[in-house]
């Protein structure tokens, strides 16, 4: 902790020292990505705080996920600013709106729904109007706009043509469905998260003596994210501040990609508009990437239009140079994914760590194939959106079993083990082990849940050596309530929407073609404007490794039509920018993956139907999920258990040895050689030369290592040209 209020600028570059010191006044920090804009402003309020200017109760410091929140609370109360509120603005208002409730409104305040897809289907329901599982989640995305935009149902017609909505459904209906879904809440005394909002603004607006209070608890303000505030969010700040201009607001035009939400950067380009006195400061210097990566961030932003685009920052990378930008073309998607799977396996044996890469896409779809193909690399991954951290039955025991050993803990002073120790302790008769177990599954997501908690109990006490175990289970609460979860040791595997805010090493941006990135609904040059700055915010997660990669094909075989996305046009090597003649360079740079496949292969048929396969678990088992297997059930049973001994000898989940589903399709095809096994999709040249004479052993019906009955070479002559020699042309060639 920084022992004055001069102490606390130290180690601030120029422009975030103006940040930390324009205490008084209207404030706009335009800050790119990578550039500290978090630093400045927690130094900002701790500087204030320090140098006894800001009262810390005085100050409320909005943002809008938990976790970012939760982030900036940690970071104020290293810089001795610990009790300044740091919060969502769904958080601050429903704070507000509980406390407010009975003096404004009077009664019990209503229950919040928790989840309005039931609620919409059923309103869908009584509407008479019929909606599929996309369309339910389309048209509950729709309502979220309307509540954030302030569009009442018999306005939204109307409102949807002229923002050029890209409606799920015809808009009387939605608008119906809409009207429908809000009685439904009005008979049965619910609100959900935008009414908390919508009442927050209500009362603040219809009760002077209540805006009165809170304006006199909260003084000074900051908003963290400011190109990404609705209208709705900008109306509840407008009424915080009730005419008085101590803000301060933090964004970048640049990487606005929420407006589907109802998000838009305009507040934060006017800004100076509404406020002609504010300070204006504009961070620039970028701490997080090579000059490499910031280049490609720089030339993606030359090319956008628009008004965003018209108040671009040009970064400056602060870093030593690194590699440049990998562009990949592929024949297929499991081809760019075999391709991805082994580079990262490159970059982790190399030293990277699996937690600090992450493969980026832009639609969740896409994720199955890069599972297979992590999985078939022996490469561990997490997927982020999955079920939250502390909400896991393992981790919510933990913490109560550390809850209570901290209450038992010896008195202060006396001779006790480490924080660490004292945690292994507890976990171990809870499932942890130094050793992870084997296989996969519910056993080894437990283990990982708990290894988690030792890892952050050690990285704790290397932080705060003097701490006790009752200060872990506090950073452990504070933590949850932030949802701020340990880092898993994976692969991330996340949308591109997702990975807003974080960072890594290295990143690999997949699936980069017209259709899917511009997405195919990007209609309106907004739109697709907006497509450019998801990729923008992609390519500056990266701090050393960027890699860019697109397929040509859906499947093995297809027709190869695919383009890559025009947003690399001028960009990639021997790409000329969109609507330019290009030269004779061709491709240039662009390396040509194949993803350790032959790059002749057709495409693979069900053995079953002859249909053509394009789903990874379909291509995984050669048939289609819905026609008939042949399974060998009892060799599925001993290749599973001959599985799971090779995974706790390697220390490895089973996964990293084969997925079920390349077990499933050994079980069902039975090869006899080590053709018919290199064959199957999932068993590579690697995994081949280390476990193919164990399976072909136990498809013979012996223990590995015993004597088994191989077939003869040669015993038929192959028709030079057939079929044979084709099998071992491409065997060869996938081997190169």
């Amino acid at each position: 902790m920084p022992d004055s209020a001069d102490a606390v600028l130290d180690g601030l570059d120029p422009e975030q020292r103006a940040v930390a010191t324009a205490l008084h006044g209207p404030v706009c920090v335009l800050a790119g990505a990578g550039t500290g804009k978090t630093r400045a402003i927690t130094h900002r309020i701790a500087y204030g705080v320090r140098a006894g200017v800001l009262q810390p109760s005085t100050v409320l410091a909005v943002t809008f996920t938990a976790r970012a929140a939760g982030e900036m609370r940690g970071r104020l109360r290293q810089l001795g600013a610990g009790g300044v509120q740091a919060r969502t603005f769904h958080a601050a208002a429903l704070r507000q709106l509980q406390y407010f409730w009975p003096r404004a409104i009077g009664g019990e305040m209503p229950r919040i729904l928790e989840r309005k897809v039931q609620l919409v289907a059923e309103a869908g329901a009584r509407s008479r109007i019929r909606l599929d599982r996309s369309e339910l989640r389309d048209v509950t995305g729709e309502i979220e706009w309307c509540k954030v935009t302030q569009t009442v149902p018999e306005d939204y017609p109307a409102v949807a043509a002229k923002t050029s909505r890209d409606v799920p459904r015809d808009p009387a209906e939605v608008a119906r469905i809409y009207a429908t879904y809000e009685q439904l809440k009005r008979d049965r005394g619910l609100i959900d998260f935008e009414d908390v909002l919508l009442l927050t603004v209500g009362v603040l607006q219809d009760r002077p003596d209540v805006a009165d209070t809170v304006r006199s608890q909260y003084q000074h303000f900051v908003v963290d994210e400011y190109q990404d505030v609705s209208p709705l969010q900008q109306r509840l700040l407008e009424l915080w501040l009730g005419g008085r201009g101590n803000l301060c607001v933090v964004g970048d035009a640049s990487q606005t990609i929420y407006s589907f939400t109802g998000a838009t950067p305009d507040f934060l380009l006017g800004f100076r508009t509404r406020h002609p006195d504010a300070t204006v400061v504009k961070l620039v210097r970028d701490y997080r990437s090579t000059p490499q990566v910031v280049g490609l961030a720089n030339g993606l932003l030359s090319q956008a239009r628009g008004h965003a685009a018209a108040h671009r920052l040009e970064l400056v990378s602060q870093r030593e140079s690194g590699p440049d930008p990998a562009y990949t073309e592929y024949p297929d998607e499991p081809a760019e994914a075999e391709g991805a799977a082994r580079r990262i396996r490159d970059l982790i044996d190399s030293g990277v760590r699996p937690s600090e890469i992450a493969v980026l896409y832009r639609i969740n779809a896409q994720s199955e194939v890069y599972e297979q193909a992590l999985a078939d690399a022996g490469v561990p991954y997490q997927l982020r959106g999955a079920e939250r951290f502390f909400e896991r039955p393992e981790v919510r025991e933990a913490g109560m079993l550390l809850r209570g050993a901290a209450r038992a803990a010896a008195d202060p002073g006396e001779e006790r083990e480490t924080i660490p120790q004292q945690v292994r302790a507890v976990l171990s008769s809870r499932g942890w082990a130094s050793e992870p177990p084997a296989g996969s599954g519910a056993v080894r997501d437990r283990w990982e849940s708990l290894a988690a908690l030792v890892r952050l109990s050690e990285d704790f006490t290397a932080a705060r050596p003097g701490a006790e175990l009752s200060d872990f289970v506090t950073e452990l609460d504070e933590r949850a309530n932030a949802q701020h979860a340990p880092t898993v040791e994976g692969v991330t595997l996340a949308s591109l929407h997702a990975a807003k805010g974080l960072e890594w090493d290295a990143v690999f941006l997949v699936g980069l073609t017209e259709g899917t990135l511009p997405i195919t609904h990007a209609k309106t040059d907004e739109q697709v404007e907006e497509e450019r700055r998801l990729l923008y915010v992609g390519v500056t997660r990266a701090r050393l490794h960027l890699s860019l990669s697109w397929a040509l094909s859906r499947s093995p075989g297809g027709r190869g039509g695919r383009r890559p996305s025009r947003f690399m046009d001028g960009l990639r090597p021997g790409s000329a920018p969109r609507g330019a003649r290009r030269g004779a360079g061709g491709q240039g740079g662009v390396e040509r993956g194949s993803g350790g496949r032959s790059k002749r292969r057709g495409p693979v048929l069900c053995r079953v139907c002859g249909r053509t396969l394009s789903e990874a678990g379909e291509i995984k088992l050669m048939r289609c999920e819905d026609c008939p297997s042949d399974l060998d059930e009892a060799l599925y049973d001993r290749l599973r258990g001959w599985r799971m001994e090779q995974a706790k000898a390697l220390g490895q989940p089973a996964y990293c040895v084969f997925t079920d589903k390349t077990l499933l399709a050994i079980a069902e095809v039975r090869p006899s050689d080590e053709q018919g096994l290199a064959a199957i999709p999932g068993v590579g040249a690697r995994k081949l030369d280390k476990f193919g004479a164990d399976v072909l052993a136990l498809c013979s019906g012996v223990e590995p290592g015993e004597e088994y009955d191989a077939p003869d070479e040669g015993v038929e002559e192959a028709v030079p040209g057939g079929p044979e020699e084709a099998a071992e042309s491409s065997s060869e060639e996938a081997e190169k």
